[in-house]
Parts: C-alpha cells; sequence; structure tokens
C-alpha cells in the first residue's frame, strides 16, 4: 500500500500544489568528507556538538532549545551564532541526493527547517533563480520575524518585502541559515519569540500567505516529539488543503499519531529515504 500511495505523491509533487518540508532525517548519511563524521542534525549531536561532546543534564539534553538557552545565559546570544555557523557555514559536508533530487525538480516553495545549507547549494550550482526567507527573533527594529534575499548572478542580495518577485521560487528556512548572513532562531527565547509572532502573522510574508493556501505538505525527515517542532509545523501549514498532507515516519511515536490525527495529515509508516529510492532509483543517501 505505501508503494502505490507514494507513487500517487510523486505523480503529483511536480504540480507545485504539494510543498516539501524537511526536517533533520533528511541530513542522515551528510558526513564531513575530511573525518567521515555526521554533520550534527538531531536535537542530541546538535547539543554534544556544542559542547565538546560532554553531555549536559537530562532537563537540558531533552531539547536543542533549551540547552542553547542554558548556554546563551552564560555566553551570550552570539556563542550560539558563532557555533551554528561554525557547524553549518563551512562546504565540507558531502551532498545530500535528496537535495539533489528535489532541486531537479524545480519546485516553487519548500520549507527546509534545517539550518544547514545544502538545498541553498544546490539552488546556486543551478544558477536558479529564487527568494530566500529566513526565520529571525527577537528583533527590535521591525515588527517582522523575517529576512529576504533575492539570489541571482550567483550572489544573494538582501531585499525588502515591496521588492520581492513573487514569481521565483521561494526556500523559507524557519530556524535560520549560515548564508548569506548568519541568522537563527535557535535558544527558548528565540522560539517564543518566534512562534508568537508567527501566531500573530508577523513571521510569514503576505505573499506567502496566499500562495501556501489548499496546498498540501509532504514531511520529510521531520519528527513532531517535541512542543516546539510542532507550534512551529502548525503555524507553517494554516490554510492547507483538507486533508492537509502527507507525514512519513518509519515508527512514529504514539504523540506523532495524534499531531498527524489532528493536523489533518496522513501518516505513512515509511522513511523519507523509501520516497527518494522510489524517484531516483539510483540515488543513494549521500551522492
Amino acid at each position: 500500500m505505501n508503494n502505490s500511495l507514494l507513487k500517487e505523491i510523486l505523480a503529483q509533487l511536480g504540480s507545485g500544489e504539494i510543498v516539501p518540508y524537511l526536517g533533520q532525517g533528511v541530513l542522515r548519511g551528510v558526513v564531513d568528507r575530511d573525518t567521515g563524521k555526521p554533520i550534527p542534525a538531531d536535537s542530541d549531536s546538535l547539543i554534544l556538538a556544542m559542547t565538546g561532546g560532554q553531555p549536559m543534564s537530562p532537563r537540558l539534553m531533552y531539547e536543542f532549545s533549551r540547552a542553547a538557552m542554558h548556554l546563551e545565559n552564560k555566553k551570550g546570544r552570539s556563542f550560539i551564532e558563532r557555533f551554528l555557523t561554525q557547524v553549518y557555514g563551512g562546504d565540507n559536508w558531502t551532498p545530500s541526493a535528496v537535495h539533489q533530487w528535489l532541486t531537479s525538480l524545480d519546485l516553487p516553495y519548500i520549507i527546509d527547517c534545517n539550518r544547514d545549507t545544502q538545498l541553498q547549494h544546490c539552488y546556486i550550482a543551478a544558477e536558479r533563480k529564487h527568494t530566500l526567507v529566513v526565520g529571525a527573533a527577537r528583533l527590535a527594529a521591525t515588527p517582522y520575524r523575517f529576512d529576504l534575499y533575492h539570489f541571482a548572478d550567483g550572489k544573494y542580495r538582501k531585499i525588502a518585502l515591496e521588492q520581492v518577485d513573487t514569481t521565483l521560487p521561494v526556500i523559507f528556512k524557519p530556524h535560520g541559515t549560515p548564508l548569506p548572513k548568519p541568522g537563527y532562531v535557535a535558544s527558548d527565547a528565540d522560539f517564543v519569540d518566534y512562534i508568537t509572532e508567527l501566531m500573530g502573522g508577523f513571521a510569514i510574508p503576505d505573499w506567502i500567505k496566499l500562495h501556501r493556501k489548499n496546498k498540501r505538505y509532504l514531511f520529510l525527515g521531520q519528527h513532531f516529539n517535541r512542543d516546539t517542532e510542532r507550534m512551529v509545523m502548525s503555524d507553517m501549514i494554516y490554510d492547507a488543503a483538507e486533508p492537509a498532507g502527507w507525514v512519513l515516519i518509519d515508527q512514529p511515536s504514539d504523540k506523532e499519531r495524534k499531531v498527524c490525527e489532528r493536523k489533518n495529515l496522513q501518516l505513512i509508516e515509511a522513511d523519507w529515504s523509501s520516497l527518494l529510492a522510489l524517484a531516483n532509483p539510483s540515488a543513494t543517501e549521500v551522492a
């Protein structure tokens, strides 16, 4: 049954009516070219990378945002930004087959909840003009919680809302990115501010609010075991179609089952790599 459903999703994906929503799992298989170490993607690996391999207390290990808040209070917000930029800002990571595949589809809108640059680099390599929306938090100068960039002619340029070319494809990075300018939603304080403004309508540009109406979402590598993941998702897919899309999780928790039911998302008990294997049988998780 799963295979036939996945084939149906693939057949519809190119229409632009389905929005891929990427979580930490899609970075599985991406490693440092020199050391072979995996890219820190999930909460535990990020925390251990941030602390030099030293586990924190169980309360802080519960979620990266909580651990980041603890260290931000001790070392300042700039410490978290430097750490995330050091992890994700380099170009020594192996390329990801799933990001390359999604780039080949030339889709109008992709939400990427990771803080890496794989998808951006794929678009850059393809010389694809696009708009980059980067989530932001705790800004004093503006009510908006995003920065906008236009990519063309090999470089990003920061733009105002009224300068956006709404015909271009969009990469939305709600949790931030080091490229072109480092900026992240990472700590508890960041998420409190960001989610508050998401709920208030200030974290998503108006043209995307119009564009996303009645869209369906395809969740790849995304889990819903933590409140921040669920709350961000809930507002990002507001105004979705009915049903709202599909979630690929190989071994979902009871909590994830309930989230999918509540948000009218069809749960497919399969890993995201199953979809990639159908779409591109010759692809491997590390290209």
